[in-house]
Parts: structure tokens; C-alpha cells; sequence
């Protein structure tokens, strides 16, 4: 061939063709037929094939076809309604120089553009590797017509018709096919080529791994329908019972033996019915089966028999809890109308009080009392309405709601079940599980509570309901009103000492292996482990202090020292580290502008000092102490009374600025308790007159000086008492709160009860007195 020659162009979609290799063609486009029609015009039928880059163009230009073709001639030529159908010979490779023309079609100026020999030995050596990856790829493609490559590559003249024969079979994409077409040399050629086909014939055996495992698979279970079928007919002929159908004839026995009420037995029959008629295979088989047997394992009519005996009922509650005369009172009442009324329907409790106090293990004693089955569940953090009410058997891992599995594992329906932290449900986008407690605590309606799972009527008046808690204010009113509130105030310290006494110090030291000679905590090293290592309402921190203390003694045991421990006081800084707390005790001596005061805390009651000064310039109150909006407001009115009464305290009205600072500054502080205590303050530092260092006070006031009642009198008054105060002024109306302090702080302490401020004002400064007669 010469350096160039012109040849109409035929543009390839998606094909590429190869020297040496035949290739059908069908062509359409107007400038292809154009392109054929002038080959085969010419004497030697010679056009140039050029794979197109995008085979959504048209009408291709130069920038439109790849540099490197291939020079074929027309073998053979059809005519059909929808084109020109070709049988193209592939001569060699060519190289597209420029395009002379491009209508009516391309004809370009071209020049061969031939491969460059290689190494013998490497072109031998991959030529056999090639067939060898040809000839796997047969043995798996399977293809119709197989064809022999041993006497194909026998009339192979070069290596390179064979690879270019190879690639044609192993149809490769058009950039792949186009990137062997461009190769440099024949070794690059073959090494293309070998990753080709090493590529293909590995998808080629995933793929026929993954046909041979489903067809694996579909044989296995068409043979497994088959053998069941055959084992059902055999059975039949025998009399004998596939095993489904044992189970479900074993479910309907059951059924017939269990004592049912008359709207679940009917619900049951007719799944037992349907079950019949479900294939074992079928998903609804397994959903409808554990429906039915939670139906029987639910203790539709089994109870136990309450222990009415009330005696014994007072001795329970005492061995397990030091005090709360009032929670055992209202349990012994329970008792006493249920044995008058044996139909009476189950109380709903709410203990209320903080942590520590006994809330959960007051359950389990009452339930002991009972001669009833405890069940506890915890309802903190809880966001899921389904948790409580179950889900939908229509959906996936679907189950019954917590108070139905409860009920299932005390196979009672009368037990006592305890719903700890009633006041820390969540609620979310899953639904609103405060208000799927209003149907199960209310006696009007939990006689048929319908499980979303169970969907059937479960009658729960018969359950003992406790509900604990530790304040009502995140309790949703509704739900509050259906249960019987009992609040369970703090231990006083020596109610805190008479419980470790009886209960904590013994199963403390019991835990820890020891005896009661080998390891002794007298009363004084309880006294100071309460007061200088615990600040709280409860006992849950003393019993963890304990704990240490006995720890600390086994530790010497297990080392040899078979000497008896006892705790002395001085021995608690070694064992428990430095005293945690230190008590706000009474100032000797208070002056002017300071009053003392009393505050609720979760921890218990606390002492509270309030301190005002008089400002020489400015006319604004200056709060701090991290105050609370409540008690920045107890403290507006509180200036605002005693400045619009200044005459009847026989001083003159105050020129300048104010300052009222509560400390400790780092804490929190906020209620409408502390009024009176700052009212007081103000009075005092207006007037110059002290106060009594010896009182401390609690109360609301208002604008018009009445003093309001507030919460919290025991806890206030116990820490009163703790910092060696002896007098306390209250609100008249929380004189109904003083017969919950015990019988001996009564007896200690001075009561003063106010209705005004003024009554406040005469009682806690002495200066004033005479003033206010």
C-alpha cells in the first residue's frame, strides 16, 4: 500500500472492527449507505472502518471518529426495508491523516498504521497463555456452535490475526476493543488483551456459580415440596399426623383444657381454625402460633389468695422499713376493706418523695405483706406509646407491650406491679406513653385494656398498682388524678440512724462476709459518717458509705488480722477521706441586715442565709446568688412592702440603692419560700435592729403582707434543728404540717405561726417589738 490513500469512511456505533476479522454491519444513516454505495463502486470495494467516541452523534465530523481504523473490504451486501446489511472484511490497521470531504459522505486521506514485531519467545508465551483463557472462556460461555480453537489457531498465520480473532469472539466492549486496536505493539496488544480476558472469564465463573446456586437452590426446595407432599400421603395412609398438624391439634388441646373467658375462647378458635389452613412454610403460620400460645400462657383467671391478716401485715412493713406511719396506714386500710369487700377493686399508688427514701423496696414489702407476686418495671426514659401498649402483629419482631409480659411472668392476675419513674416518660414522634398509662391506671377502664398485640380484653382491676416518683410537676395532670398520691418525706438523722442500725449496717456487713464482733460501727461514728459524709433525704449514700467502711474491714481480714474492727470517728478521715460536707451552722451572733432562712432541696432541707446592705447612691435592687425569676420577684415585693410601710417601723424612707445577696453564690436558687426571710433582712438593715440569731424562717408573702403557706415543713425544719437553731417561724396554715415531724423535734424546737408580716417582723427582731404593738 502507499503512504496514503482515499477511502470512503463508514462510521461504527458501539462495534469496533479488527484486521483479519469477518463482520456483519447493518447501516442506516444516509451518509453510511452513501459510503458504501461509492466502495462498491470502486474496483477493489476498499472503505475504512472508524469507531465513532459518541454514539449519539449523527452526523460525526473529524473531532467525531477515534485516530485509529481499520481498512476493510465489502465481502457481502444485502439490501432490506430498514438499511444496508454488510459482511466486512478487516484488512489492517490505518491511521485517519484528515478528512477530504464530508458530503454526501466521509471520505479521508489515510495511511497503514501496522503493529511492530516482538520477542519470540514473550509472543509465543502469551499466545499460549490467550488460548489457553480463550478456551476457559468457551468451556463456560458454553457457547451454540462451539468452535475448536486448537484447529483455529493451526491456520493462524501470525499472532496477531490470532488475538484480533480472540478478541472478536470474547466480545469486548467498544473501549476496550478500541484500546487493543490502538496498541503500540503486538506484546502490549497481547498483554491488553490477557487482563481482558482474564477479567471476563472471571465474571463469567461468578456468574455461573451464582446460576448454579440458584438453580441449587430452586431444585432443593421443589425437591423438599415434593418429598412432603409424598410424606403427608404417606401419613394419611398410615392415620398418622404431619407435625403441623401435631402441633395445632396439641394448641386446640390445650385450649379445651384451659379455662378461658367466653369472648377470648372464640377469638382463639377461630385462629386455631385459620392455623389449620396456613401452609407451615407461610410467615403468618409462625405470627398466628405465637399469638395462640401467648394467649394460653396469660393467667386469664389464676390469682392468689390475699393475706388478709393484718397483724401479720404490721410486722412485714416494720421488719422492712423504719417509719412512713402513713404509707402503713393507708396499706393496713387496703387490707381491712378487702376483707369486708373481697370484690373491691385494687388502690393506685403514687409514691412520691426523693430519691433514697425506700420508694421501690416499700413495693416489694407491701407485695410481701400481700402474700402477692412482684413485678417491677422502669419507665424512665420510655418514648415508645408500643413499649407499654405492644405493636401490631402485622408488623416484623412485633411483641406484646411491657404490662402484658409482666402479667405473663407473674402467671397471676392479681400481682403487684411497680411502675418506677412515672414522672420521667419521654414523648416523641412514636406516640405519647403518659397517655397510654391513662386506660391501664384507671379502675373505670383497665377491666378490659386491649394489648395492641394481644387485641383481646385483659382485665387488669385486679392488679396492685404502685407508681413512684420523684416530684408530680412532670406528671401530666390527668394521669395524676387517677392515682392516689403518698408523699414520702426525708428521714430525719435520727430516723437515719435507726435504719443503719436495723437494716443497712447489717446487709452491708453481711455482703462483706464479716459478723457483728469481728466489725462494729458505733453510734457516734454513725452520727458524724450521716452528718459530714451524707447530705440527702435518703439513705442510698449512707448505705454506699457503709459499704466502703466494711470493705475496708474485710480487706484486713483477708491480709490476717484476725482483730476485731471498730470504727472510731477519727478513723474517717483515713477510710473515707476528707469530711464531703460541712454544716451551715448557726451564726452566734447576726447583724444587722442578715436573716436566717429555710430551703427545700432533693437532697433535704437546708439553711439558708440572706444578707442586704444599704447603698450610699442609686435607687435599683441588686439581686445575686443565682436567684430565680420566683424568688427575684419574692424579693421585689418584699422591698416594695417594707418601703410603703417605713412609718409604722418608725424609720425614714431609704435613700439610695439596695443589695440582697443569698449565698452560697454557686447554687442555684429559686421558689417563693425565702419571702418573709428577705422581707426581714430589709426591715432589719433599714431599721439597724438584728435579728434573733436563734430563729429562722420559711414563707410566702404578698404585697398586701400576708404571709402564704409553702412545702416542704419537714425538711426545713430537720435542717433548722441539724444547724442547732431552736425556733422556726411558719405560715399559720402550715400549722396542719407540724404532726409529721417526729414526737422528739417537737418537743425541741419553738414554733412561732404567723399570718402577717408583721407577726414575722415582732417574732424575729426584737428592736421592732415595741414598734409594731
Amino acid at each position: 500500500m502507499t503512504d496514503s490513500l482515499g477511502l470512503p469512511i463508514l462510521p461504527l456505533k458501539n462495534t469496533v472492527l479488527y484486521p483479519y476479522v469477518l463482520m456483519p454491519v447493518s447501516i442506516g444513516r444516509p451518509a453510511s449507505i452513501a459510503s458504501v454505495e461509492a466502495a462498491l463502486s470502486s474496483e477493489d470495494k476498499m472503505l475504512a472502518a472508524f469507531a465513532q467516541r459518541d454514539a449519539d452523534v449523527e452526523q460525526p465530523g473529524r473531532d467525531d471518529l477515534f485516530g485509529i481504523g481499520t481498512r476493510a473490504v465489502i465481502k457481502r451486501m444485502a439490501r432490506g426495508e430498514e438499511g444496508i446489511h454488510l459482511i466486512l472484511q478487516g484488512i489492517e490497521r490505518v491511521e485517519l491523516l484528515e478528512l477530504e470531504q464530508t458530503a454526501p459522505f466521509l471520505k479521508g486521506r489515510l495511511r497503514n498504521f501496522p503493529l511492530p514485531d516482538g520477542a519470540e519467545a514473550e509472543v509465543e508465551a502469551l499466545q499460549r497463555e490467550l488460548a489457553g483463557l480463550a478456551g476457559r472462556m468457551q468451556a463456560i460461555a458454553e457457547p451454540a456452535v462451539p468452535v475448536d480453537l486448537n484447529q483455529l489457531l493451526a491456520q493462524v498465520e501470525e499472532p496477531m490475526q490470532f488475538v484480533f480473532l480472540v478478541a472478536a469472539m470474547a466480545g469486548l466492549d467498544s473501549a476496550k476493543a478500541q484500546s487493543l486496536l490502538e496498541s503500540p505493539s503486538q506484546i502490549e496488544a497481547m498483554r491488553r488483551l490477557h487482563t481482558y480476558l482474564t477479567h471476563e472469564v472471571q465474571v463469567l465463573e461468578i456468574q455461573k456459580q451464582i446460576a448454579t446456586q440458584a438453580h441449587t437452590e430452586i431444585g432443593k426446595e421443589q425437591r423438599e415440596y415434593l418429598l412432603r407432599q409424598q410424606l403427608k400421603a404417606i401419613q394419611r395412609e398410615l392415620g398418622e399426623r404431619s407435625p403441623e398438624e401435631s402441633e395445632v391439634a396439641e394448641l386446640r388441646r390445650r385450649f379445651e383444657e384451659l379455662e378461658l373467658p367466653e369472648e377470648v375462647r372464640k377469638e382463639a378458635d377461630r385462629e386455631l381454625s385459620r392455623l389449620e389452613n396456613i401452609p407451615a412454610a407461610a410467615p403468618d403460620f409462625q405470627v398466628t402460633r405465637t399469638h395462640l400460645e401467648l394467649i394460653l400462657e396469660l393467667p386469664w383467671t389464676a390469682t392468689t389468695t390475699d393475706n388478709l391478716d393484718l397483724a401479720h401485715a404490721r410486722t412485714v412493713l416494720d421488719e422492712d422499713h423504719y417509719g412512713l406511719k402513713e404509707i402503713k396506714e393507708r396499706i393496713i386500710e387496703h387490707l381491712a376493706v378487702l376483707k369486708l369487700n373481697p370484690n373491691a377493686k385494687a388502690p393506685i399508688l403514687c409514691f412520691v418523695g426523693p430519691p433514697g427514701v425506700g420508694k421501690t423496696s416499700l413495693g416489694q414489702s407491701i407485695a410481701r405483706a400481700l402474700g402477692r407476686r412482684f413485678e417491677r418495671l422502669s419507665l424512665g426514659g420510655l418514648h415508645d406509646e408500643a413499649e407499654l401498649r405492644g405493636h401490631r402483629r402485622t408488623y416484623i419482631g412485633a411483641m406484646p407491650g411491657r404490662i402484658v409480659q409482666s402479667i405473663r411472668r407473674a402467671e397471676v392476675k392479681n400481682p403487684l406491679l411497680m411502675l418506677d419513674e412515672v414522672d420521667k416518660l419521654g414523648r416523641d414522634f412514636r406516640g405519647d406513653p403518659a397517655s397510654a398509662l391513662l386506660e391501664i391506671l384507671d379502675p373505670a377502664q383497665n377491666s378490659t385494656f386491649r394489648d395492641n398485640y394481644l387485641d383481646l380484653p385483659f382485665d387488669l382491676s385486679k392488679v396492685f398498682f404502685i407508681t413512684t416518683a420523684n416530684a408530680t410537676d412532670t406528671i401530666p395532670r390527668p394521669l395524676l388524678d387517677r392515682m392516689e398520691t403518698l408523699r414520702l418525706s426525708g428521714y430525719s438523722d435520727e430516723e437515719k440512724m435507726q435504719i443503719a442500725l436495723r437494716y443497712l449496717l447489717p446487709r452491708q456487713r453481711q455482703e462483706a462476709g464479716l459478723t457483728a464482733e469481728r466489725f462494729q460501727v458505733p453510734d457516734e461514728t454513725l452520727s458524724a459518717v450521716i452528718h459530714r459524709y451524707t447530705r440527702e433525704a435518703g439513705v442510698r449514700e449512707l448505705e454506699r458509705m457503709l459499704g466502703r467502711l466494711a470493705r475496708k474491714a474485710a480487706v484486713r481480714f483477708a491480709e490476717g488480722d484476725d482483730r476485731a474492727v471498730v470504727i472510731q470517728p477519727s478513723d474517717l478521715a483515713a477510710m473515707l477521706g476528707p469530711e464531703r460536707f460541712f454544716l451551715e451552722s448557726a451564726r452566734r451572733e447576726l447583724p444587722p441586715g442578715v436573716a436566717t432562712g429555710l430551703a427545700w432541696t432533693e437532697s433535704g432541707g437546708d439553711v439558708l442565709y440572706v444578707e442586704a446592705i444599704q447603698l450610699p447612691e442609686g435607687e435599683r435592687l441588686t439581686l445575686t446568688g443565682q436567684l430565680g425569676n420566683v424568688m427575684k420577684e419574692s424579693a421585689r415585693a418584699a422591698q416594695s412592702y417594707v418601703a410603703a410601710h417605713c412609718d409604722r417601723f418608725g424609720i425614714e424612707p431609704p435613700k439610695g440603692g439596695l443589695h440582697v445577696h443569698v449565698p452560697a453564690g454557686a447554687i442555684p436558687k429559686d421558689g417563693p419560700s425565702a419571702g418573709v426571710t428577705i422581707a426581714t433582712a430589709i426591715a432589719s438593715v433599714w431599721t439597724g435592729q438584728a435579728v434573733r440569731p436563734d430563729t429562722a424562717m420559711t414563707g410566702e408573702i404578698t404585697l398586701s403582707g400576708l404571709v402564704l403557706p409553702v412545702g416542704g415543713i419537714k425538711e426545713k425544719v430537720l435542717a433548722a434543728r441539724r444547724a442547732g437553731l431552736k425556733r422556726v417561724i411558719l405560715p399559720r396554715e402550715n400549722e396542719k404540717d407540724l404532726p409529721e415531724l417526729p414526737e422528739h423535734v417537737r418537743q425541741e424546737m419553738q414554733f412561732v405561726l404567723a399570718e402577717r408580716l408583721e407577726d414575722v417582723l415582732r417574732a424575729a427582731i426584737p428592736g421592732l417589738a415595741e414598734r409594731l404593738e
